[in-house]
């Protein structure tokens, strides 16, 4: 039906705030979402809420319009905080709404670390000048600063800001071992973060803050989503991994990231085509008609082995080339020199 037409988007937003009844709130959140037509995610908490949902434009803006009406919300939440891409109900195969212990999964109660200690949140623009200056220091080999992407590795190597440390980490839940094992690289530096709508960075910067190793801590408002709207050739480059069936929005035409088989110039992710594995795979098309689908050759070599073992099912987000990566890496930090120039 109408609705459910192409040419509409996808919102991307959070709220911390106290939440009651967060049962209350999920009742009404799922109801309001039915009605709109909505699809797509909302995870709420007694630490508030946090949704990516897709419909047409009608819908997303009578639903901004209701979240901005909430009394939960009315003087936290404002219209700058959703952040809009092109899309609609299309980009999720359903609609979930469910109530979690935090809004944003780091695996630490937020009766132990509250999301109001958080670090100093900069503007686009701000951060901007912030990411110019570091670059033109890091050139002179200076470097007080850091620059860090608190996403995923699949995140990250698609399209990540210049000269940035990007953890290799497969989860958000590892990045608190992440910094407890590279503390001496945060000691007295002012640190640069920012992830994809922002949220992550209002626990991640929180935790850094309460480990008391860094100077300063910094973050990016409105995450990479909001710093493309005004700088889409920014010192951001290639796509915007987003976790929706788009898998990437783009703002320049830059790619940053290769073939997992041939090396060629290549961004755009697909899931591993072995049943027991659910991870994404960069593969190019010309590697994929050579029936190269899997996120590794022990997968594809599983694959063909493979009978219908239910048990097969529980492998989700490990292979055996998952296994061979450390769940949480530590930097070497004197060896550390951003790379300042194009990946």
């Amino acid at each position: 039906h109408a609705m459910g037409s192409k040419a509409g988007e996808v919102l991307l937003y959070y709220c911390y705030c106290e939440v009651e009844d967060p049962e209350k709130l999920c009742a009404w959140q799922k109801a309001l979402c039915q009605h709109l037509h909505l699809t797509g995610k909302v995870r709420v908490a007694s630490e508030g809420i946090n949704g990516t949902v897709g419909g047409s434009k009608v819908a997303t803006n009578l639903y901004i319009e209701v979240m901005l009406s909430q009394p939960l919300f009315k003087d936290i939440l404002c219209q700058e905080d959703f952040k809009k891409s092109a899309g609609g109900a299309h980009c999720f195969p359903d609609l979930r709404v469910r109530v979690f212990k935090e809004i944003v999964p780091m695996g630490i109660d937020p009766k132990i670390l509250s999301y109001k200690e958080t670090g100093i949140h900069l503007s686009p623009q701000e951060f901007h000048r912030e990411v110019e200056q570091y670059l033109s220091k890091a050139s002179q080999g200076q470097n007080d600063t850091i620059l860090l992407d608190c996403r995923n590795f699949y995140e990250s190597k698609i399209g990540h800001f210049q000269g940035c440390l990007a953890p290799d980490i497969r989860k958000f839940s590892y990045f608190p071992s992440y910094v407890d094992e590279n503390l001496e690289l945060f000691k007295d530096k002012r640190v640069l973060m920012y992830c994809t709508g922002g949220i992550r960075c209002e626990r991640g910067s929180a935790y850094l803050r309460s480990k008391a190793v860094c100077r300063e801590v910094y973050q990016l408002k409105g995450g990479i989503h909001k710093y493309l709207e005004e700088f889409p050739d920014g010192f951001y480059r290639g796509k915007l991994f987003v976790f929706d069936d788009r898998y990437a929005i783009c703002s320049n035409e830059d790619i940053i990231s290769a073939c997992r088989y041939c090396g060629t110039l290549w961004d755009q992710y697909k899931l591993c085509s072995s049943q027991h594995c659910r991870q994404l795979v960069l593969i190019c098309p010309s590697c994929h008609n050579k029936g190269l689908t899997a996120c590794c050759p022990v997968c594809q070599e599983k694959e063909l082995k493979v009978t219908s073992g239910a048990s097969e099912q529980t492998l989700k987000e490990e292979c055996e080339c998952t296994r061979r990566r450390p769940r949480v890496p530590i930097e070497h930090v004197s060896q550390r020199m951003p790379d300042t120039g194009k990946d």
